[in-house]
């Protein structure tokens, strides 16, 4: 298997923004009067957009409240996109060999394309990847193969010729249903039962780097 391009999903495989993000809704939760969420709790609620994460924190909350709590939530996270969050140890030395091998990479979010760009530039990888496709960027997010299809387009390449590493189970049907092989990153913040379904795991990004130079091979 010849790989070229490596198509990264952002919170919970390149970067660790659970705090960032519980920060956020906690931010909202106390606006509409709701006690505050642990990280644990709000780590479960992560993988589907920001619209998705903020109906599951604010149980009975709906129509323009939601759409009032969703712009909220956006600017709070925009403020403070980086303030506890990191790269996951490793994964800036994974990337810049992957480059230096000439691997091609993108990253398709769920998170909105604006904060998603915001958060790599302001922890220095940006200028890493040639497309960063977000969850507001088609017209369909992952589980959809969608954003995964557009962005092998784009690059002008075949889906076989492409992998998808994520943490969520997300992340895992979308690349089946492109036809892109998965690999599922365990330190993230998905489970190994909803990754069961991947075509290979890794458990750290040098693991990552290893399976994807021997695909070189």
């Amino acid at each position: 298997m010849i790989i070229r391009a490596v198509l990264f999903d952002l919170d919970g495989t390149l970067v660790d923004s659970l705090e960032d993000l519980t920060d956020a809704v906690n931010h909202i939760r106390d606006v509409f009067s709701h006690p505050p969420l642990a990280t644990d709790a709000v780590r479960l609620k992560v993988g589907k957009g920001a619209r998705n994460l903020v109906q599951l924190s604010l149980p009975g909350v709906a129509g323009s409240d939601i759409d009032r709590a969703l712009h909220m939530f956006l600017e709070f996270n925009r403020l403070h996109i980086a303030d506890k969050s990191s790269l996951y140890p490793g994964i800036s030395e994974a990337l810049h060999e992957l480059s230096a091998r000439g691997i091609r990479m993108a990253v398709i979010s769920n998170k909105n394309e604006e904060l998603s760009s915001l958060i790599l530039e302001t922890l220095g990888i940006r200028a890493l990847f040639e497309s960063i496709c977000g969850g507001d960027t088609y017209q369909e997010s992952k589980p959809s193969p969608l954003p995964l299809l557009e962005v092998a387009k784009k690059l002008e390449l075949a889906p076989n010729e492409c992998i998808m590493a994520g943490d969520s189970i997300y992340d895992i049907q979308a690349g089946q249903r492109a036809g892109i092989t998965s690999i599922a990153c365990t330190w993230g913040y998905g489970s190994t039962e909803e990754l069961a379904g991947a075509d290979a795991f890794v458990h750290t990004p040098r693991e990552l780097l290893t399976l994807i130079t021997a695909g070189l091979r």
